[in-house]
Parts: structure tokens; sequence; C-alpha cells
């Protein structure tokens, strides 16, 4: 049993002396190709470096662009901006040069028609003193043709105005639009304009007189005057010798007014 023990003992050793030099060959081999493990852990961090930076780099150039970018937009915004700017003042200063020619335009026109009616009122001042002066010269004629009156006349006529001298001309005078208007002869608008009117005043005394139909009637310019109304009682006995008096075309009618009293109107018929 002894002999037995030993010898699976020498066996052992002698096996284990055989494997042993195997197995660290083999060890050794693998070891030689197998990377250490230090640089096998050092190359994933060197990788994770350069990534890292490389995404820096990246994000940096990013910024870059992104400032760049804002930079130009920001630069062509300040551009339409000031070029906004400066047409918004061309579009004023053109404002300002239209606003300044119409004001021009309108003083020009203004000018022009004050001109014009200066003008206008100088030959309307003319053409009134034209026939200012043709009226005297005419009425001048008149007086110089008038006949001198007789006693007779004189009496005939003063008994023809006093009979129509009313008591209370207020309530006896009537109007024409009262009288249901005027139907007699009407003198044409140039002539009237240049020989009656306010301005073109005469007197009664030395005219052609007449008393048709027991109304007095005095001829003037050549037209045959005839009272229709009777005249106001506070008016002088003889006014129809010392007053001057104008024939006027007032509502539709015509009128007899007297200088001293320009508020009331004697109603007349016109014939010739």
């Amino acid at each position: 049993m002894k002999i037995i023990g030993i010898t699976s003992t020498a066996i052992l050793a002698l096996l284990f002396g055989v494997a042993a030099p195997a197995y660290a060959q083999h060890e050794q081999h693998e070891q030689e190709a197998k990377p250490p493990k230090q640089e096998q852990q050092a190359k994933p961090e060197k990788q994770q470096q350069q990534a890292k930076g490389q995404q820096e780099q990246q994000k940096k150039q990013q910024q870059q662009a992104k400032g760049q970018q804002e930079r130009q937009q920001q630069q062509q915004a300040k551009g339409q901006q000031e070029q906004q700017k400066k047409q918004q003042q061309q579009a004023k200063g053109q404002q300002e040069q239209q606003k300044k020619q119409q004001q021009q335009a309108k003083g020009q026109q203004e000018r022009q028609q004050q001109q014009n009616k200066q003008t206008q009122q100088r030959a309307q001042q003319q053409q009134r003193q034209d026939q200012n002066k043709q009226a005297q010269r005419a009425q001048q004629q008149q007086r110089n043709e008038r006949p001198q009156r007789t006693p007779e006349q004189q009496r005939v006529q003063q008994s023809a105005w006093q009979q129509h001298r009313s008591q209370h001309w207020d309530s006896d005078h009537r109007n024409w639009q009262q009288r249901g208007g005027y139907h007699g002869y009407r003198i044409p608008d140039d002539r009237f304009r240049g020989y009656f009117g306010p301005d073109h005043g005469f007197r009664i005394y030395g005219l052609p007189f007449l008393v048709v139909g027991g109304y007095p009637r005095f001829q003037y310019n050549g037209y045959w005057f005839s009272m229709v109304d009777p005249w106001p009682e506070y008016w002088a006995n003889d006014w129809y010798d010392t007053d001057d008096v104008y024939v006027a075309y007032v509502d539709n009618g015509y009128y007899l007014f007297n200088r001293r009293y320009p508020n009331v109107g004697i109603a007349i018929s016109i014939s010739r």
C-alpha cells in the first residue's frame, strides 16, 4: 500500500511538472496577444476626449456662425430702417414741396381773383359814373327844356296832388303784391340801370304833367308814371316840387321813393 501511494504521488508530480510549463507558455501567449488592460481603457477615454473636442469645436463654430448671422441680420435690419427712414424723409420732403406749391398756387389764385375783383369793381364804378353822367346830362337837358308853368297849371297840379294826400297812409296804401301783382309796362333792364334806381334822383317839378282819371301823371325819360297809391300825410305840401325822388323796382313792382323818407315807397304804374 505504501508503495502504491508513493507511486501515485510520483505520477502526479510528473504530470504537474509537465503541465505547468505548458500552461505558463499558453498564458504568456495570451498575454502577448491581448493588449494591456490600461491601454484598452485609455483608448476609449481618448476617443471620448477627441469627440468632446470636436463637439465643442462644432458648437463654437455654430456659435460663431450664429453670431455672424445675427450681425448680418442686425446690419440688414439697420440698413432697412435707414432706407425706410430715408424714404420717409424723402416722402415728407415731397409732401412739404407739394404743400408749398399748393400754397403758392392758392396765393396766386387769390391774388388773381383779387385783381379780377378789383378790375370788375373799377369797371362797375366807371360804368356807374358814366351812367350818372348820362343821367345828369339828361336831367339837365330836361330842366333846360321844361316849360314854365302858368298860374293855372300850378293850381291844377297842386289840386291834383292834394286830392291824393292820405290821411292815414299805413292803412290807405297797398303794395303791388296786395294789388295782385304789377301788370303795366316794364322798362328794359339796361335802360332801367342807366336812368333809374337810387343813384338816379330827379324832381317832378317842371316835368310834363297830366291828370288822368283823377290821378297825377308825369313824364320822365320818355316814360309816363301814374300815381296809384296816395302819398303820406307827413310829407311836405310841395314835396313834388322840392324833394328829390327816384323810381325803384321792388318785389316785382315799381315804386316812387322820396329821398327824405327812403323807407316809404308809393306804388306807380308805367306807360309809354
